[in-house]
């Protein structure tokens, strides 16, 4: 009997090319959110997670959807609310009356694009075993580890209005999180285009109707991820990104700046930034285009600061514009 040979691995080139050929596919459902698709694929090839803040009806599971269904891979969303345990979202063991024993049920975390909506609605103790879940790539109960699939994304959503009755990720647990995207409301004429595709019968619920289909696999983001790790990163460029975080701890309007962990969360997205745009080296414009995103929810402004209207973003770019540029 002869063995069945397996797929062949996908070359560097090849996964890089069908990635981006899944931000012109997302883009047939989603319109005008082209940052947070390139966000959640940086997040993907460094093996990290997103946080996307929007109002409500900005397309955040649709874009969660829409990448799935580009990427032929498994997805699924939970409603986080004030009564959700730990259990419903990692499994839990259960009795077996024909085999007269317990067995693991797995729980919603175990798929490969999961949508966590609103966060910031369900008791502490649920948002850790979540967080445990996207650190440590598995769930353990009664002592056996139950490895998670791969490739594993949790992007998580907060409605930026009503804050009441909810519990806000701490500054240790955002941390966590490799991104964060804002979903602005579209510009007008992508709004347009948003009613003239509903106007022509597009259903958010049907997306093979509206075209979509894999144009990319996991094996591709495997790939890639491989591919990232050996982007090139000159002394010059590693220590303009320590400057950058350097300068958030000294900032008169931060009261915690960008601690080590962000300085290689920033040197990580700043390589998949690279290598998605066709380079295998990473210039500090790669990592000005990552810092807001990568480094924001990580910063906490001073009380004065707060009251002075100042914003994090607003002193992430001031930051930025005076830490010299390596030539």
């Amino acid at each position: 009997m002869t063995d069945t040979p397996s797929t062949p691995a996908p070359q560097a080139a090849d996964a890089r090319a069908a990635l981006v050929r899944v931000r012109e596919e997302v883009a047939k459902a989603v319109v005008g959110q082209d940052a947070a698709v390139a966000g959640m694929l940086v997040a993907l090839l460094c093996r990290g997670h997103i946080l996307l803040e929007g109002v409500p009806g900005v397309a955040k599971t649709l874009l969660v959807r829409s990448l799935a269904a580009s990427l032929d891979v498994g997805t699924k969303r939970v409603q986080f609310t004030p009564d959700l345990m730990p259990g419903d979202l990692t499994g839990s063991l259960v009795y077996d009356s024909r085999a007269s024993d317990f067995e693991f049920r797995p729980g919603p975390v175990f798929t490969n694009l999961m949508l966590a909506d609103e966060i910031n609605r369900t008791p502490p103790k649920t948002q850790s075993a979540l967080l445990e879940a996207m650190e440590e790539r598995q769930v353990t109960v009664d002592g056996t580890p139950h490895p998670l699939p791969s490739p594993f994304l949790v992007a998580a959503t907060q409605n930026p209005v009503e804050y009441e009755g909810t519990y806000p990720l701490p500054e240790a647990q955002l941390d966590r999180f490799l991104l964060k995207v804002v979903l602005p409301v579209p510009e007008r004429d992508d709004e347009v285009s948003v009613l003239r595709r509903h106007a022509s019968g597009f259903d958010p619920r049907d997306l093979a109707g509206a075209g979509l289909r894999p144009v990319a696999t996991a094996a591709d983001v495997e790939a890639g991820a491989g591919a990232v790790r050996e982007v090139e990163v000159s002394d010059e460029v590693l220590g303009y990104v320590v400057d950058i975080a350097r300068a958030t701890r000294t900032s008169p309007s931060l009261a915690l700046g960008v601690s080590p962990r962000g300085a290689t969360a920033l040197l990580a997205t700043s390589r998949a930034w690279a290598w998605l745009s066709g380079r295998g080296y990473v210039t500090p414009d790669d990592v000005k285009a990552l810092a807001v995103a990568t480094l924001a929810h990580r910063l906490m402004l001073r009380p004065e600061a707060e009251l002075e209207g100042t914003s994090v973003t607003s002193v992430l770019h001031g930051v930025l514009a005076s830490v010299p540029v390596p030539r």
